[in-house]
């Protein structure tokens, strides 16, 4: 496996498809530049997914994360981008992506989005 910047996502099977769990990720290190400025901004990335038939193998996900660091990108786009890659690759049941980037200016920018698979459903909350 590379360690380089990468826009391949690689996956394996899920070791336990046959039951709903989450799977939590974050990264603290992500980077791109503003398209306006060429400045850089910083995020932490957060993502919550439960998968079907596939994981994203962590490495991957580094070095895909990485190969933003040089690229353009406005924080609505580029999170939305990594969500969409992430489906394409895993299919995953449901996929939960929250970008907390820097201040800059004194704006905040934090961007939430999510996917769910067609006819997914969400077990029913145990509360004990």
């Amino acid at each position: 496996m590379s360690s380089s910047p990468s826009k391949i996502l690689e996956v394996f099977d899920n070791p336990n498809s046959e039951r709903d769990f989450v799977i939590r990720i974050d990264s603290s290190e992500f980077t791109c530049l503003c398209p306006l400025t060429g400045q850089p901004d910083f995020a932490d990335i957060h993502i919550e997914y439960i998968a079907d038939n596939f994981c994203v193998e962590l490495k991957a996900l580094k070095n895909y994360f990485w190969s933003y660091r040089n690229e353009g990108a406005f924080h609505e786009a580029v999170t939305n981008k990594i969500l969409d890659d992430l489906v394409e690759a895993m299919n995953p049941r449901f996929i939960r992506l929250k970008a907390i980037f820097n201040v800059r200016g004194g704006v905040y920018t934090n961007i939430e989005c999510e996917h769910r698979k067609d006819g997914w459903k969400p077990r029913e909350v145990v509360s004990l």
